[in-house]
């Protein structure tokens, strides 16, 4: 196995830092890098997403290979001794949402996974990408209990661009031709002016779009192509987090944190049914009892009544003016033309439709508990038969 990786505490730059300010881009200090927070005006960055394409810069995101010497089952084995999804049965090409999860079964990541096929772009079983802002204590943990025989690599060399919206497909087919023939959660590697580049339909947005892992040196001018097709401009954090919060997406280190288990988070869906059944994974006891029981708080949607946001950290208020909860992400949705917001509710408040009142900086906000996504998904999930 790898020996320990180190990062330095610094605020770095990514290798689109120039490309960024030179397009009139705000940038501000997220995940320990300087990122774009917008360029234009997040409203109209947002709905630009909504109807056309965004193309945002995720290079913070962390990219990591797993490879062993053996067979490609030890490598899944050895995820799932760490993780709640069905790694083994994952087939080539296919990509899954899971769970990097602590002893206790609180979530310390959330993570995409994917099973590279034989001869892909990255010599190795598996490929995932993990949060920017906590990609150095993913690292330590799968150094400190991973097995002796599987190997993890750090794609730091790496961007990652994705570019989201209803007319991606268009712009990135142009100069990549064949992405079009992938479906949501699935990937493959192309060639692109002699540049090998990593494809995933999927994204953060509740979009059709891609992730495209491309080496750092040929960033910029993969930007320039994608930012070259009429359907396309750069989008920066502000409205990626507007976007994935209309999608009902939770963003950790806000929504999740290692206090929170894949059931109070309202996350059942990334524990495999095989998982649900053999266990196995860490925290398998209590999150399985949860599962059965139901957990104590659960994490819900919110429409905010009036015109005002309310924030991350407000409080949800319940009987005799004691709270109960509170908000873990909230902000004004263009595509709804409302306030929404995320927040962990007790278990018998949790019913859509159920009233809720608000208390943020000494007023009272009123809201109404809702089913999630705010807007619908508009995944491709293939062509209609």
């Amino acid at each position: 196995m790898s020996d320990q990786i180190e990062f330095i505490d610094t605020v770095e730059n990514l290798p689109l830092d120039a490309w960024h300010r030179a397009r009139g881009a705000r940038m501000v200090e997220f995940a320990e890098y300087y990122m774009p927070i917008q360029y234009d005006g997040i409203m109209a960055e947002h709905l630009w997403t909504r109807e056309n394409a965004g193309l945002f810069d995720v290079s913070h995101m962390g990219q990591l290979l797993f490879a062993a010497d053996g067979d490609r089952a030890d490598v899944a084995a050895a995820l799932e001794a760490l993780l709640p999804g069905d790694i083994k049965g994952l087939a080539a090409g296919k990509m899954r949402y899971s769970l990097l999860l602590a002893d206790n079964g609180g979530i310390l990541d959330d993570l995409m996974v994917t099973r590279l096929p034989d001869g892909s772009t990255f010599d190795a079983a598996f490929y995932m990408v993990v949060n920017g802002a906590v990609k150095a204590d993913d690292i330590a943990h799968f150094v400190e209990h991973l097995p002796d025989d599987v190997r993890l690599n750090h794609l730091d060399e790496q961007a990652l661009l994705a570019l989201q919206g209803p007319k991606a497909v268009d712009a990135l087919a142009r100069i990549v031709p064949g992405v079009e023939a992938l479906i949501f959660m699935t990937a493959a590697g192309f060639d692109w002016n002699g540049t090998l580049l990593w494809v995933s339909r999927s994204g953060y947005t509740g979009e059709d779009g891609f992730e495209i892992s491309v080496p750092a040196d040929a960033v910029e001018a993969l930007a320039d192509a994608l930012c070259a097709q009429p359907e396309v401009k750069p989008i920066g954090l502000g409205a990626r987090d507007s976007l994935r919060l209309e999608a009902g997406l939770p963003l950790y280190g806000h929504d999740l944190d290692p206090e929170t288990t894949p059931v109070m988070a309202d996350l059942g869906f990334a524990l495999s049914k095989r998982r649900r059944e053999e266990g196995g994974f860490p925290g398998a006891e209590r999150i399985l009892a949860e599962r059965a029981a139901g957990a104590a708080t659960k994490r819900v949607g919110l429409m905010i009544d009036g015109k005002q946001p309310v924030r991350e950290g407000a409080e949800v208020i319940g009987a005799d003016d004691v709270p109960v909860g509170k908000l873990t992400s909230g902000g004004f949705a263009p595509s709804v033309g409302a306030p929404i917001a995320m927040a962990y509710v007790p278990t018998d408040m949790a019913a859509p439709g159920t009233q809720v009142r608000i208390g943020q900086r000494g007023k009272i906000h009123t809201g109404t508990v809702t089913a999630m996504p705010f807007i619908p998904h508009r995944y491709f999930r293939g062509a209609a038969k």
